[in-house]
């Protein structure tokens, strides 16, 4: 159990989940005292000390799937440092599953239980199976299922999307719930015994159940009463899908091993995914994402503007206080530097190739507008347009980031990306607005489809503010290659920084204050 619980440990820490030594000797301690038979308390014993964030649920779930996936009932069998656990894995051996669903699980052992059952026999079985709500029966078949119909090949470099796609495809599961109400609606409903929910104080099974009698009699559905039996099955559906799932999981790890399956199903957190590269699911995780970012950087830098570093010596109280030892200088005063809020300019790129990033940057700042004295920002792509009054006027910052989109005039002659242009009309308008204060952001990935850099602009942006940040979401391999000519900017900033990942971005921004 130590073995399989300190390679868990250290997929989580691979997939970028911050675990400690001490989490992980509290994960250890946690499991101790749980059954080790019932798998749902070794997953939420393990996640409420090892997850600290939900947005990293996923990745702890998807690890933990592999490396227990070998880990059911006979869980608790093995005798290891935690323990011995055998009394509880005989009592878990001895739950009654049905004469059948014995049968076909010694049947779907591993190597081939197809064998045993015609793809007709399983079909019946399955029926069977959703009809009655047979949660042993419905394992059963998700074993014969996968071994009959995934075609699982010993050393085949195949993910297990393509395996489940292959036996959830010889199922025809919509076919089956397509079978499943007509029954019902025919009044055949047969033995249904739908489970009640945890918790719930009467029984909706008895409830369905008594539809079905019901219907016996009548021959008819209420719509209400067709709806409820639709939910029902489906959730049963839904429950066989998880079973195939884990069968399939489980015979992959026995062929692969778990830490390298985890390496093939490992996902990056929302913290660590490429702006340009994002899918839109992950996209949503990483909306989700910047608003507790944003409270955890806006405590922060509050904080760190309460105990900036002190300031210069303060002869005349250092003096005043060393009366008290004698005249010695024992303890120096310092004059407390006043905390000062800058003044932040962002200026990004929100062309095709770069949108994203800027969306999330721009978002992130106004979040914690509150440690700035001011901000203001500015869309480009060929052309350049103050976006401020926008923020100003919507309600929340999501809002103002989807109005930049469709508002802001950006469009001079093509549409293409003309850092030249755009930063020197910034100049002309707003550049004298410029000043000590004043941070300037600019955002892009200088990629100006070979216009002029007019990089005479940042020169005199350096000589004006109090800083000039760049932010680029390529990879630093990628920069001066091509038509990118950050290059030529560069020197005329205070940093040049690569922000491909809210994680970057969090640490650029720590640096504003």
């Amino acid at each position: 159990m130590l073995e399989v619980l300190t390679g868990f440990v250290s997929e989580l820490r691979r997939a970028g989940l911050p675990v400690s030594v001490t989490e992980a000797a509290d994960a250890a301690e946690a499991v101790r005292h749980i059954p080790l038979e019932d798998r749902q308390a070794v997953k939420y014993a393990l996640g409420a000390t090892l997850v600290k964030s939900s947005a990293h649920w996923r990745a702890f779930e998807t690890a933990f799937e592999v490396y227990f996936s070998m880990r059911g009932p006979q869980f608790a069998l093995e005798e290891d440092s935690l323990g011995p656990a055998g009394a509880r894995g005989e009592r878990a051996g001895e739950q009654e599953t049905g004469s059948l669903g014995r049968e076909a699980m010694r049947g779907a052992g591993e190597g081939g239980g197809g064998d045993l059952v015609s793809p007709e026999e399983l079909a019946a079985m399955l029926y069977r199976a959703l009809q009655n709500g047979d949660t042993g029966m419905l394992a059963a078949v998700a074993r014969l299922a996968v071994a009959l119909f995934a075609g699982m090949e010993s050393g085949r470099p195949v993910g297990g999307t393509y395996y489940l796609y292959r036996t959830l495809r010889n199922l025809d599961l919509d076919g089956v719930l397509q079978r499943l109400l007509g029954a019902a609606r025919a009044g055949s409903g047969g033995d249904f015994a739908a489970p009640a929910p945890a918790g719930a104080s009467d029984g909706t099974g008895g409830y369905l159940e008594g539809i079905l009698q019901r219907d016996a009699e009548s021959a008819r559905l209420t719509p209400l009463e067709e709806r409820l039996l639709a939910d029902e099955y489906r959730f049963r559906i839904a429950q066989l899908q998880r079973e195939i799932e884990a069968e399939i999981r489980r015979r992959l790890v026995a062929d692969r091993g778990a830490e390298a399956l985890a390496k093939s199903l490992r996902r990056p957190l929302p913290e660590d995914v490429d702006f340009m590269h994002a899918s839109r699911d992950e996209i949503a995780q990483m909306r989700k994402a910047i608003h507790p970012l944003a409270r955890k950087l806006q405590a922060r830098l509050a904080r760190k503007r309460r105990h900036l570093r002190r300031g210069a010596l303060d002869f005349r109280s250092t003096m005043r206080h060393s009366l008290s030892f004698g005249g010695v200088p024992a303890e120096p005063r310092f004059r407390h530097p006043k905390p000062t809020k800058p003044e932040i300019f962002v200026v990004a790129d929100v062309s095709g190739s770069v949108a994203a990033f800027a969306r999330f940057t721009m978002h992130l700042v106004y979040s914690i507008a509150s440690q700035f004295s001011k901000v203001r920002s500015f869309v480009f792509v060929d052309g350049i347009d103050e976006v401020t009054s926008i923020f100003e006027r919507s309600e929340t910052v999501g809002e103002a980031v989807h109005r930049v989109n469709l508002e802001a005039d950006v469009i001079w002659i093509d549409g293409h990306s003309d850092y030249g242009h755009a930063l020197s009309v910034f100049w002309q308008r707003w550049g004298k607005e410029v000043g000590p204060k004043t941070t300037v952001l600019v955002l892009g990935d200088a990629r100006s489809n070979y216009h002029s850099s007019e990089s005479w602009v940042m020169r005199e942006l350096s000589e004006r503010a109090r800083r000039v940040y760049w932010l680029n979401p390529e990879p630093k391999a990628y920069w001066g290659s091509g038509d990118s000519i950050v290059d030529k900017y560069a020197p005329f900033c205070d940093g040049v920084y690569e922000c491909r990942t809210l994680r970057q971005l969090e640490s650029f921004v720590e640096h504003l204050v």
